[in-house]
């Protein structure tokens, strides 16, 4: 049989351990946060990966020769799948022959699907995702590592393109990096990139994003 004084120490025994496990239960999330970013940041993929974070009616991104596309239309399985974008720009599907991709947003390119799919079905509801993007690559040559045609998603910036090219080779100027790059207009504009100074901190804004079709040159 319980006393009441007994019954007082369980109940002032269990009032502590609740008191405890509160406390121990507040001070938690600090710790996990710090150890959750360090493990996102461990385990998150390469800016590279071949997957796209081009979402269903995107209209920014453009479609360039080689990327893969997901064309989704609803209840028509014999459409749905996965294509290239061919070296001459064009797509092939079924009912719909050959379309144009290449130049064309994700949006633009579900309305020219749905266009043609008309003739076949009434309310055609087409979905066009980019899978892998391969068309936005850039080159990187001279006294660098590993010289040659990179993704810029495995390396948006000018230093990451140097990790994925394997660092420098004995010689090279690090001083005298310069970045190639086409103008809209016509003719190219000519880069510097220093990265002895970079790397000490200074003038942090010349580690640029990539664009298409940049080369990146290291004496």
């Amino acid at each position: 049989m319980v006393t009441k004084f007994g019954v007082g120490r369980v109940v002032a025994s269990g009032v502590s351990l609740m008191l405890v496990a509160g406390a121990l239960y507040g001070q938690s999330p600090s710790v996990g946060q710090n150890d959750s970013a360090q493990i996102a940041s461990a385990a998150a993929p390469a800016a590279g990966s071949a997957t796209a974070q081009t979402k269903p009616h995107d209209n920014q991104f453009v479609i360039g020769n080689d990327d893969v596309l997901a064309i989704d239309v609803w209840n028509e399985k014999e459409i749905t799948r996965s294509v290239p974008v061919r070296s001459d720009g064009k797509i092939s599907l079924p009912l719909v022959g050959e379309v144009q991709a290449t130049g064309r947003t994700p949006l633009q390119l579900e309305g020219d699907i749905s266009e043609r799919l008309r003739n076949y079905i009434t309310t055609p509801q087409v979905t066009v995702i980019v899978e892998q993007i391969n068309s936005q690559k850039f080159i990187i040559m001279g006294q660098i590592t590993k010289p040659g045609t990179y993704s810029i998603p495995v390396a948006p910036t000018v230093m990451d393109a140097i990790a994925a090219a394997g660092g420098f080779r004995d010689f090279a100027k690090q001083t005298k990096i310069y970045i190639l790059r086409q103008n809209p207009a016509g003719g190219e504009s000519r880069i510097p990139f220093n990265y002895k100074e970079y790397i000490k901190g200074r003038n942090p804004g010349q580690n640029i994003k990539l664009e298409p079709h940049d080369t990146i040159v290291v004496p």
